[in-house]
């Protein structure tokens, strides 16, 4: 390996272990200090047990608004990489569509 980029993640819990904030780093990055999230969602593949790992937190202050929002836009980021990693153009197009009718349905409620 000729570089290694390193991503740091800082997690602050309640007694409950309740995440109370997020701060995230990255070697690459041009940012000055740590940044703030309220939300955050981390998936790994693993290729030899074929599974899916993830990790999914949220702040208490993450209001239901964002959390759609959030979804929104991973939902549209995740189509727009499938498309450009896959030759299943339909399925991200379809995956689009849900994202938007989702968050329509959800503005109603």
């Amino acid at each position: 390996m000729s570089k290694v980029s390193t991503i740091q993640i800082n997690v602050g819990l309640d007694d409950q272990k309740v995440p109370e904030s997020i701060e995230w780093d990255a070697t690459d990055s041009s940012a000055e200090r740590m940044r703030k999230a309220k939300a955050m969602m981390l998936a790994f593949w693993d290729g030899d047990e074929k599974t899916a790992m993830r990790i999914d937190l949220w702040t208490k202050q993450m209001m239901v608004d964002e959390m759609a929002d959030f979804f929104f836009q991973t939902l549209m980021t995740m189509a727009d990489t499938f498309q450009r990693a896959t030759p299943y153009h339909d399925m991200s197009n379809d995956l689009r569509k849900f994202a938007q009718t989702s968050t329509k349905s959800s503005k109603k409620n």
